[in-house]
């Protein structure tokens, strides 16, 4: 989604449904070795995947966590740097802070997630259909992130609704009651034909006590734009129009006065500031860049506003046979945004009104969720262990558009004129949930992984239009659904040795169906709801490594089946979700990491995802048999190599990364097809990444080039005939050539 496409096609009976996705790219999937999961020592590493700690090699599922010292070497701050980092994992997104990101090719463009975003306890996002909750998902800066953790495959029986592809959670870093640390950091960089970036951030944690300690980080990060607005005409009009600011902290207390129970509270604020997207406009046919330049038409300056705000308590009590761990949490999502429809519309309210007008739409969404969680978590075991999970979530979530005209050329308010538009819609969303998870030890080798959860969800939805351009109030039935969902998940695993085990994973995973606001005289037969979509997983893998953990491998394979896959769709001339169609994604991803000599690290990964549709989805969609899932390459894959030694008091380390990312279709496109007999595409590219730097002990200075080769790739399309001018086409692109420096340091 984008500024000029600003609303998701749930609320497609507003004034305008969203142009055509616009403006959400994807940066395709194209991974890298994490340098920090296979290190050549002895440390193992941890994850909570399935809500208790365990030795990642031991997990039966594909799973890829991402480091914190991997993230500060490749400078990767955010969705757009680190989806490479993550094999099968797919990005949409020109504007910071409207995301869609999915995960083995499941995306079809809906308005509802895939993948499930977590941060530490507290999930995040809406898990309605009707809060734009798809291009929403929470990019989260990774300032003073411990790790990412990546989990492919539907999450439904531990993570609930929403995880079709799978779940996405950030881990932060705890305060310490043993050291204290001051640490700080600060950043310039340049980008190809653009402004300057600067960026700065600082942490602390105080141990208070020896059962008792604080933890606070803030960073900024001003992004400076390389794309040009050149009005309608071709001509300028501002340069560098896409700079953004990013900027937040957390703060994070821990309590812990005996070995049995600790108390964690933390907040976390993050704002995004946008002054436009980087999408560039291209050749409709060819996809050659217009007036070739990256540039995009704009009367009057865009702007998106991103606020997140998150609250969590956790605590954990081990009370002997069982720990007890309860999460409460409350999360606020707040976006602002400006889109200059002028090319669109202004035509038509000129010739209505009799007057020169450009056209702009203020959007507002918001979205308030508190989540509380009760998990009771057998010990470690080798015969037995087992989970117990209760659930209950409540959001409510608002859209409020407003549509202005503006006088042209002066571009000054325009007074005197009627409304033009405004629309609202309201709605709530409830789910209450019980869960279980067991794992039965069937020997020293064989074990089995199973679960099961029940979800109930209420739903409500209210809608409300006014204004000249929809011929005055119009009336919506207030609405409503319920569902009962079942997901469950069965895992058998066989150590091999004490260092390989291969395993079998099939599981389950839902995104919520929903009401439809109907407007009062909407045709008999229009639907009223739409149900849930279901996925069916099955997986093979493997993982091993040497005892020296010098060479490591991670393999898996899988099929999935998706069904009622929710659509938007219009009939009876009102916009709706649906559901219709079925599709299957067939694949796997290796992750391989060898060290043939101390401080050196060669990691290959690579991701392969046929994902298609095996029926014809409605005709508006565009969406025929056996056509491939949009945004979606089927081939990427990356080669990084590292390297650090010592010289006396000083740590040199040198690295680079290789990614290359296939040929993919852009999206379904009725009209493209119908034109050119195919679906709209977006060629493979590659990219070279290079960083080098030194550790002084207390400093830290590295220096690095993003996109060597200044590289255009097209990570996405929009754009329907006459959307934009000359017939052109709206194509992501990633961040051109930027080269960067920044200093560390440590006390």
């Amino acid at each position: 989604m984008s500024l000029r496409a600003a609303l998701a096609a749930s609320a497609a009976t507003f004034l305008f449904a969203a142009p055509a996705a616009a403006q959400e790219s994807s940066a395709g999937d194209a991974p890298t070795s994490d340098a920090d999961r296979y290190a050549g020592s002895d440390e193992e590493i941890i994850v909570t995947a399935q809500k208790r700690e365990q030795v990642l090699i031991e997990v039966p599922q594909s799973i890829t966590v991402v480091g914190e010292q991997t993230l500060q070497r490749q400078q990767a701050n955010d969705f757009q740097d680190y989806v490479g980092l993550v094999p099968g994992l797919s990005l949409e997104a020109t504007t910071p802070g409207v995301t869609r990101i999915s995960l083995r090719g499941i995306n079809t463009g809906g308005v509802a997630s895939t993948v499930g975003v977590y941060v530490d306890e507290t999930p995040f996002g809406s898990s309605s259909g009707l809060a734009n909750a798809a291009i929403l998902a929470g990019d989260f800066d990774t300032f003073d992130i411990a790790r990412v953790e990546v989990l492919r495959g539907p999450q439904g029986t531990l993570y609930g609704a929403s995880s079709l592809g799978g779940v996405l959670k950030f881990v932060t870093n705890a305060p310490d009651t043993k050291d204290f640390l001051v640490r700080g950091q600060i950043g310039a960089e340049t980008v190809s034909g653009g402004d300057m970036s600067y960026s700065g951030g600082a942490i602390v944690n105080v141990p208070v006590s020896d059962t008792f300690a604080v933890r606070a980080s803030g960073f900024y990060r001003e992004i400076g734009g390389f794309i040009d607005s050149i009005g309608t005409e071709g001509s300028d009009v501002e340069e560098d129009i896409n700079d953004a600011k990013v900027f937040g902290g957390r703060v994070s207390a821990l309590f812990k006065p005996s070995d049995r129970l600790s108390i964690r509270l933390s907040a976390l604020a993050q704002n995004i500031e946008v002054d436009s997207s980087s999408y560039v406009e291209s050749d409709r046919a060819t996809g050659a860049l217009l007036y070739g330049r990256l540039s995009q038409s704009q009367i009057i300056p865009e702007f998106n506003d991103v606020d997140y705000r998150l609250y969590n308590g956790a605590v954990d009590w081990d009370f002997g046979f069982a720990s007890l761990m309860s999460s409460t949490s409350y999360g606020i999502f707040h976006q602002e945004l400006l889109s200059d429809l002028t090319f669109q519309f202004g035509g038509l309210i000129s010739a209505v009104l009799g007057r020169p007008l450009g056209l702009f739409q203020s959007q507002v969404t918001e979205t308030k969720k508190f989540t509380q969680e009760f998990r009771l978590v057998s010990p470690e075991s080798d015969t037995f262990e087992w989970l117990l999970g209760a659930y209950y979530t409540n959001e409510d979530s608002a859209i409020d558009q407003d549509f202005t005209a503006f006088d042209r050329p002066a571009e000054t308010p325009a007074t005197g004129l009627p409304l033009l538009g405004a629309a609202q819609l309201v709605s709530d969303y409830e789910e209450i949930a019980a869960f279980g998870n067991a794992t039965i030890h069937l020997g020293p080798r064989f074990e089995v992984t199973f679960g099961g959860r029940v979800s109930r969800n209420e739903q409500s939805a209210t809608q409300a239009l006014d204004g000249l351009l929809v011929g005055g109030p119009s009336n919506f039935e207030d609405s409503s659904s319920s569902e009962t969902v079942f997901t469950y998940s069965v895992a058998p695993r066989f150590e091999v040795s004490e260092h390989a085990s291969l395993y079998a994973r099939v599981a389950s995973g839902y995104r919520p169906g929903g009401p439809n606001v109907l407007p009062t005289a909407a045709p008999p037969g229009t639907p009223g709801s739409y149900e849930s979509d279901r996925l069916t997983s099955f997986e093979l893998g493997a993982k091993a490594e040497t005892a020296d953990g010098r060479f490591a491998i991670d393999a898996s394979v899988y099929y999935l089946d998706w069904k009622d896959i929710q659509l938007i769709a219009q009939i009876n001339n009102v916009g709706l979700n649906i559901n219709g169609g079925t599709a299957r994604s067939v694949g796997g991803e290796v992750t391989a990491t060898v060290r043939p000599t101390a401080g050196l690290s060669i990691g290959f990964n690579a991701a392969y995802v046929d994902a298609q549709l095996t029926e014809d989805t409605n005709p508006l969609v565009g969406g025929l048999d056996g056509d491939p899932l949009p945004n979606t390459p089927e081939l990427s894959a990356n080669v990084s190599v590292d390297y650090d030694w010592r010289m006396g008091n000083v740590a040199p380390f040198v690295g680079a990364n290789l990614r290359f990312v296939g040929e993919q279709v852009a999206e379904f496109d009725p009209s493209f097809r119908e034109e050119f007999g195919r679906q709209p595409l977006l060629s493979g590219y590659e990219v070279v990444d290079l960083r080098a730097g030194v550790d002084l002990g207390r400093f830290t200075v590295q220096a690095y080039v993003k996109n060597l080769t200044n590289a255009r790739g097209r990570t996405s399309r929009f754009g329907d005939p006459g959307t934009l001018p000359n017939n052109a086409v709206g194509t992501g692109i990633i961040r051109p050539r930027t080269v960067g420096v920044t200093l560390t340091a440590g006390f």
